[in-house]
C-alpha cells in the first residue's frame, strides 16, 4: 500500500511539474529577415520558422520532403484545432506561409537571392514601413490654410492695383496725350500735379523775394522737360497712391476686407447662380425666337469688348457699342481696328493707312 501510495504521489508531483513548466514562444527562434513589404515571411526567417538554419546546412539544403516533414510536425503542435493557446492561430499562419514559400522553387530562389541583397529587394518591392506622422489638429490646419489664402488674395489684389498704378504714373510723368495712349486718370493726375508744382514754385519765389532767381547754365527744351518731369514724379506718385479705384471695373482697386478669401467664398455662390439663371433665360428666349432685349445686348457687348473696356467707356461710347452688335465676330474685329486707330496720333494714323494700302496691294498681286 505504501508503495502504491508513493507511486501515486510521485505521479501527481510529476503532473504538477509538467503543468508549471513555462510556455515557450517559438518566435524567439525564428530569426530575422529584411521583408518590410511582407512578400515572404515578414520580419522572420522562413527557414527558421520550419526549424532549419540557413547558415549551418552547408551544401546540403533541406529538401522538399524534409520541409514537408517539419511542416507537418509543427502543424500538429500549432494548429488552432489542436492548440488552444492565444497565439496558436497566428503561428500556424506563419508556418503555413513559410512552407508555401520554401516549397515553391521560384519563390525560394528569389528568397535566397534577396537574403544578402536588401538593396535589390527595396528596388523591386519598395518599403511599406509605416512611420506614424504626428497628429495635427484639423481646425488649426484649416484655420492656417484660410489665413494663408486670405493673405494671398489680398496680395494678388494689391498687385492688380499696382500694375495699373505703375502704368498711370509712367504715362503721367512722360506727359502722354490722349492720342498717344494716355488714360483719363493719367491726364487728370498730370494736370493736378502741374498745378501743385506751379503753386509750390510760386510760394518758393515769394519766400526768396523777387530777385531770388539763381543764374545758372542754360538748359535745352528737352533738358527742361526732363527736369520738370522728375520734379513732377514724387507728386504724381503721391496722387496715384491716393486713388482707391481706377474705375476700369474688373477689380482694379486697392485691396479691402471684401477681397480676402473668406469673404469671396461667401459671395461666390450668388454670381454663379445668377449667371446660370441668366443663361437659362437667354437660351429659352432664343428657342422661342424672341427679340433680344436691352439687358441681353449689354451683357453680350460686355463679354465681347471686356469689362475693362466697357467700364472705361463713356455713356455715349457705350450706346454706340450696343448698336454695333459687337458679339458678332466680324463687327468686333472692325470695332477693335477703329478703336486702335482712335488711340493713334494724326501722323500715326496716316502712316498706318499707307501701310494698310500697301499690304492690300501685295495681297491683290499674290491672288
Amino acid at each position: 500500500m505504501a508503495v502504491v501510495k508513493s507511486s501515486d504521489s510521485g505521479s501527481a508531483d510529476s503532473n504538477d511539474t509538467a503543468k508549471e513548466k513555462p510556455t515557450e514562444f517559438p518566435e524567439q527562434n525564428w530569426g530575422q529577415y529584411y521583408d518590410p513589404s511582407n512578400i515572404f515571411c515578414g520580419k522572420y526567417d522562413c527557414y527558421k520558422i520550419l526549424s532549419f538554419d540557413y547558415q549551418t546546412w552547408g551544401r546540403t539544403p533541406p529538401t522538399k520532403k524534409q520541409l514537408t516533414q517539419s511542416y507537418r510536425s509543427l502543424s500538429r503542435t500549432w494548429h488552432p484545432d489542436k492548440n488552444s493557446d492565444k497565439g496558436a492561430k497566428e503561428r500556424f499562419v506563419k508556418i503555413s506561409q513559410a512552407y508555401k514559400i520554401l516549397t515553391n522553387s521560384k519563390l525560394r530562389r528569389e528568397y535566397d537571392h534577396f537574403r544578402e541583397r536588401p538593396d535589390e529587394y527595396f528596388y523591386k518591392y519598395g518599403s511599406s514601413v509605416y512611420i506614424p506622422a504626428p497628429k495635427s489638429d484639423t481646425i488649426v490646419v484649416v484655420t492656417l490654410l484660410l489665413l494663408l489664402g486670405c493673405a494671398f488674395t489680398w496680395y494678388a489684389q494689391k498687385n492688380r492695383w499696382q500694375q495699373i498704378a505703375d502704368r498711370v504714373v509712367k504715362d503721367a510723368v512722360e506727359g502722354l496725350k490722349a492720342g498717344e495712349g494716355a488714360s483719363r486718370e493719367s491726364l487728370e493726375v498730370r494736370d493736378k500735379a502741374e498745378e501743385m508744382l506751379k503753386g509750390k514754385k510760386e510760394e518758393e519765389s515769394k519766400s526768396n523775394g523777387v530777385g531770388g532767381k539763381k543764374k545758372g547754365m542754360k538748359l535745352t527744351k528737352k533738358e527742361m522737360r526732363d527736369k520738370e518731369n522728375e520734379e513732377l514724379r514724387p507728386i504724381i506718385v503721391d496722387l496715384v497712391n491716393e486713388i482707391q479705384d481706377f474705375g476700369f471695373g474688373a477689380g482694379f482697386h486697392q485691396p479691402t476686407w471684401r477681397d480676402i478669401l473668406v469673404v469671396k467664398m461667401v459671395k461666390w455662390p450668388y454670381p454663379v447662380i445668377m449667371g446660370l439663371l441668366w443663361e437659362v433665360k437667354y437660351y429659352a428666349r432664343r428657342i422661342t425666337k424672341s427679340e433680344m432685349n436691352d439687358n441681353e445686348r449689354e451683357v453680350l457687348t460686355k463679354r465681347a469688348v471686356g469689362n475693362v473696356a466697357w467700364q472705361a467707356s463713356s455713356d455715349k461710347d457705350k450706346e454706340s457699342m450696343l448698336t454695333q452688335e459687337l458679339w458678332v465676330t466680324a463687327n468686333l474685329e472692325e470695332w477693335i481696328e477703329s478703336h486702335k486707330m482712335g488711340q493713334l496720333s494724326t501722323g500715326q494714323q496716316k502712316r498706318y493707312n499707307r501701310w494698310m494700302k500697301k499690304e492690300g496691294k501685295k495681297a491683290g498681286k499674290s491672288d
